[in-house]
């Protein structure tokens, strides 16, 4: 009933606002009075109290009306309402003083008292703007009331947790109805008035249905990958949309705001735990060296760019035959870290005059190998394309190493080398026995100091050609999702990590090792595709189709 008067409330006339600002005054005037008198009744009468409240109301119109300070919406009042009823109350004050003054000249006597005058300056102000400060709380507490129909629960009652809280408060139609913990110690607890819940596995879907939640918004940045999952599929079953919060770091200006709470994305669900990397050696094996990056253009190849940089090696030159990619990485890398050399330098790794410049003109200290086909339908479709980059390419660039005294060269390798079923598998099972070789033949000659490391990895999560991508444009255009077979798995690593690695393996090669990296749980493909439907909000099959297409050639 309240929500309802408030909502349909009109706005006050002016002449209304006039009646309740004089009401304030008259009523300030005469507690002034009985607080200069003690709140003696005898000499709060014996004073001619009527008379000097019947002057201080007719100023106080005159000062209304000189000053408009009834102009303004009430509801609305802010930092300009409370300077224009402070000049009124102020030129109220001058005109009751100076009228004073003109009666005490003639008639020896005061019409009002100067301490009165002052005393109701002070409260007539508080009074008017406490007021309209109530008025306007009282329609936003109600206002919200009607607006705010998204609730919203935390998950993480940290100092995150509370910079989320106020955000998505002041954030229209938003409400955080509390937070949830993994800590025995926090739960039952009050925290900045919101109470602190439970999150155990087995009564978080009876709370997010008993409190009616809308959002979950994860606030802690060390969660498990288990526990992101287990939130997440809680939430899927109930409708519930998970938003998470970005590093600290990553605020924009140091605050964070509403729109970078960002709906949660599905590689953040996959993968694998984080490992413990040996930056040191790593940062001792790059510092202030030369570093070839070939395939630099690629998903895989500009990560390990940006990955290399930060080690601070004294040049970089990035080798692709991709002209835009090129551009825009080299620009990226540019802007984030000025102190390191950038060498673009367009080349395919087959044309062997190219690959002698480069090698001769730079003089690298270290090459990583990640130029390659790797898409397997494709190659299956156009073999000789396949031998072409991924065997005699790798030969090639492996060769100009030796002969240009490289000291560590590093092949990313794909795990459909393993027991190769296809081109593409073949392709790369070659190159990877071909540096093998080279090194052995190198180490038991000693004709060169070159050492060859391999590295293998499966999946990596958003590079080029991925089923993420393309998942996320079929489910984006309504279906249907086409998945090759309801019983086929991947093993996934997101592409920061799976270039961690690659470093890592690089420091700790000797030589002729092929490291294969732990890639976690096997995902099958269906029940990512189901997870990804209904992390946008749709149901497989009901809302988005997910279709069969079989198992494409060379799989």
């Amino acid at each position: 009933m309240i929500v309802s008067f408030v909502q349909n409330l009109k706005i006050l006339p002016r002449w209304v606002i006039i009646f309740i600002d004089l009401f304030f005054i008259g009523f300030s005037c005469i507690l002034a009075y009985f607080i200069r008198f003690n709140f003696n009744t005898t000499d709060f009468a014996a004073n001619n109290y009527w008379e000097g409240t019947a002057l201080y109301l007719l100023c106080a119109l005159l000062s209304i009306l000189a000053t408009s300070s009834y102009k303004g919406i009430i509801r609305y009042t802010g930092l300009e309402d409370s300077v224009r009823i402070f000049y009124m109350v102020a030129l109220n004050m001058l005109l009751v003083g100076l009228a004073n003054l003109v009666y005490y000249y003639n008639y020896k006597s005061n019409i009002i008292p100067f301490s009165v005058v002052l005393i109701t300056f002070l409260s007539s102000f508080l009074l008017l703007f406490n007021y309209r400060l109530l008025v306007k709380h009282v329609f936003s507490y109600y206002k919200d009331a009607i607006l705010k129909n998204f609730r919203v629960l935390i998950f993480g009652a940290g100092q995150t947790g509370i910079v989320a809280r106020h955000v998505i408060n002041s954030t229209p139609r938003m409400q955080v109805v509390g937070f949830l913990e993994d800590d025995v110690n926090k739960i039952g607890k009050v925290l900045d008035g919101a109470r602190i819940y439970e999150g155990s596995p087995g009564g978080l879907d009876a709370l997010v249905k008993n409190l009616h939640i809308d959002e979950l918004v994860i606030a802690v940045k060390d969660i498990s990958l288990d526990r992101k999952n287990e939130l997440v599929d809680v939430c899927i079953r109930n409708k519930v949309k998970v938003r998470t919060i970005p590093a600290v770091e990553k605020w924009v200006r140091g605050e964070l705001s509403y729109s970078q709470i960002r709906e949660i994305n599905i590689e953040e669900l996959l993968g694998r735990e984080s490992i413990k990397l040996d930056n040191d050696n790593v940062k001792k094996d790059l510092v202030g060296k030369r570093v070839l990056i070939s395939g630099a253009a690629g998903s895989i190849g500009a990560e390990l760019v940006r990955q290399v940089v930060l080690y601070g090696p004294s040049l970089v030159v990035l080798v692709d035959q991709a002209e835009s990619a090129m551009y825009e990485l080299e620009r990226e890398i540019k802007d984030q870290n000025s102190l390191v050399k950038i060498i673009p330098y367009l080349a395919d790794i087959t044309n062997a005059e190219r690959l002698e410049y480069v090698f001769k003109e730079f003089q690298p200290d270290l090459v990583y190998h990640a130029a390659a086909y790797k898409h397997v339908p494709m190659m299956e479709s156009n073999p000789s394309e396949a031998v072409s980059c991924n065997i005699l390419g790798t030969k090639a660039l492996a060769d100009m190493a030796v002969k240009y005294g490289v000291k560590k060269f590093v092949m990313i390798s794909t795990d459909k080398a393993v027991n190769p079923t296809n081109v593409m598998g073949c392709s790369k099972r070659i190159a990877e026995i071909y540096v093998q070789s080279l090194n052995n033949h190198l180490s038991s000659t000693g004709m060169g100091n070159t050492v060859f490391v391999t590295t293998r990895f499966g999946n990596v999560l958003g590079s080029n050609g991925s089923v993420i991508p393309l998942f996320k444009k079929q489910i984006k255009e309504g279906g249907p999702v086409t998945v090759t077979h309801p019983e086929i798995t991947r093993f996934f690593m997101t592409i920061p990590e799976a270039c961690q690695l690659v470093l890592e393996a690089g420091t700790m090669g000797k030589g002729g090792e092929i490291f294969i990296f732990d890639m976690g749980k096997a995902i099958k493909i269906l029940d990512l595709a189901k997870k990804m439907v209904r992390l946008s909000g749709y149901e497989p099959d009901r809302d988005v189709p997910i279709v069969f297409t079989g198992i494409r050639e060379g799989e």
